[in-house]
């Protein structure tokens, strides 16, 4: 059997793995999904444990399918979890998730402190309540028991790697993603740390992102041998870049999943306070700087689903619907859709924003509100493209990912607002195939033949220049709604009706 290299992309909603061969031609995946817990409002948890068996799981298919083992397994994950652990690993509550809201106001007072600026440019992560520094100062708050008795506070992604060798170890870019970790010196910011009540010994110890180690045991994980190198990897946005290529000057990348985000590579960090930009780390040497959206495919899944009232969804009943949001001319008829329904992180970064149609007429029929929530959706991730834009050099093309790219009608939609071309590469997963490019750089594998055959294997999407120009029309007023409304939005908010 040829060699092949297995990448692990552990998400929110399920741990896939993708398997190709040295020439990077899919041979296998497999996926396993897991449920996230909300026991109270703003709360994002995750039983660890469930984690860890989807990957020993999504593994096992890939091996049992291919009749033996890889050359090389490598991680893609989520960021921004943090679980409390003792010292042998063992869950001390469940992980708190890039979702959980519940340390908003920390992060307010962080953003409004005197040294909230110095945190977000030597961390690279923007100050906001899914940043694992407050988190943690939530649970030194709120729950001092748990916080106490913690040995160690790792992501998912460390939870698996102990599991695996029973070192804490964590690589760069996940560690970029806490808020607490100086991506100029690579090491843990004393003053973040300190500020969460913390010392370096409470976390990993940091390691580059072609990190490898080998299972010493097959008790461990039974389908592997002693000659399988398993590489730590990065985070699932850094990956994603890596995965379509989008380290290149002037390319973009752009995924809609759950939520969403704007990513471009970059040899030196990207600052923008006051849109706080990521600033995260690919490897050493590799910045991946953007911004995320909280509202993407939840926000349509929310408005078929629960304000539509549309019952039995299946894959007809949403080609259906965008076959009908086809029949809505460019601008919805002024219809304005502000997809803060989950709140938004950029450039908004307001835990107390909300959802909101604008200008709703006699005339608005049930196509014209869902191509407005297609489209405020991407006004929001245009908002992000321009705050990059304005603090780097122009992205010329876009390489699109995530279950959005399903849809033509999103797609052209999107690329009628950036007024960019799109591409789509003929790939699967574009974090885990991130993953595997990192696995094969760590043993030395050229990959720029195989980045370069996919380049090939790609599908352009051009803007509608009539289109465009109607959105361009339409997205300033866009900009400059919820800074109308936000003082009112905030009213309701603390009625907590």
């Amino acid at each position: 059997m040829q060699k092949y290299f297995v990448g692990v992309d552990l998400g929110t909603g399920s741990t896939k793995a993708v398997a190709v061969d040295g020439l990077g031609n899919t041979l296998a995946t497999a996926q396993c999904y897991y449920p996230t817990n909300n026991p109270k409002p703003g709360y994002s948890e995750q039983n660890p444990q469930l984690i860890w068996q989807a990957f020993v799981d999504c593994v096992g298919k890939i091996t049992a399918k291919l009749k033996t083992e890889p050359a090389a397994i490598s991680f893609s994950s989520a960021m921004h979890s943090i679980l409390p652990v003792d010292e042998q690993g063992n869950a001390l509550a469940d992980a708190m998730l890039w979702a959980d809201a519940r340390s908003g106001d920390i992060a307010q007072r962080i953003r409004d402190s005197a040294g909230g600026e110095e945190i977000y440019r030597r961390t690279g992560t923007a100050i906001y309540a899914m940043s694992p520094l407050c988190k943690l100062m939530w649970l030194r708050d709120n729950e001092p028991e748990i916080f106490n008795k913690a040995h160690k506070f790792i992501s998912l992604k460390e939870y698996v790697w102990y599991k695996l060798f029973g070192v804490f170890e964590v690589d760069y870019s996940i560690a970029s993603a806490t808020g607490m970790f100086d991506v100029l010196e690579l090491k843990w910011f004393d003053k973040a740390i300190v500020l969460a009540g913390l010392s370096a010994a409470k976390l990993s110890a940091p390691v580059n992102t072609d990190y490898k180690r080998y299972v010493s045991s097959a008790d461990v994980l039974p389908a592997m041998n002693a000659e399988t190198a398993f590489i730590i990897g990065a985070s699932d946005g850094c990956c994603a870049n890596l995965g379509g290529n989008a380290v290149r000057p002037g390319v973009g990348a752009l995924t809609i999943g759950t939520s969403g985000a704007v990513r471009i590579g970059s040899n030196t960090p990207i600052y923008n306070y006051q849109a706080m930009t990521f600033n995260y780390l690919l490897n050493a040497d590799t910045f991946i700087c953007g911004g995320a959206v909280n509202n993407g495919g939840a926000a349509v899944d929310w408005l078929i689903k629960d304000f539509l009232k549309i019952a039995n969804i299946n894959d007809d009943t949403y080609k259906q619907l965008f076959e009908n949001i086809g029949t809505v001319k460019a601008g919805s008829d002024g219809l304005v859709f502000l997809p803060y329904l989950y709140a938004e992180r950029a450039p908004v970064w307001d835990a107390k924003s909300s959802g909101s149609f604008i200008n709703i007429s006699f005339k608005h029929q049930q196509q014209h509100f869902l191509r407005a929530a297609l489209e405020g959706i991407c006004f929001a991730l245009n908002d992000v493209l321009h705050a990059i834009e304005t603090s780097k050099q122009p992205i010329r093309e876009i390489v699109i990912s995530g279950g959005f790219i399903s849809s033509a009608t999103w797609v052209q939609i999107l690329a009628d607002i950036t007024g960019k071309d799109l591409v789509l590469l003929q790939a699967d997963d574009a974090s885990a195939i991130g993953a595997i490019y990192l696995a094969m750089r760590a043993l030395g594998i050229d990959i720029d033949p195989i980045m370069n055959k996919d380049c090939n294997d790609r599908v352009v999407i051009q803007p509608n220049a009539e289109a465009h120009a109607v959105y361009s029309k339409i997205f300033p007023v866009y900009k400059k709604l919820y800074q109308d409304i936000r003082s009112s939005v905030h009213q309701l908010h603390d009625l907590d009706l």
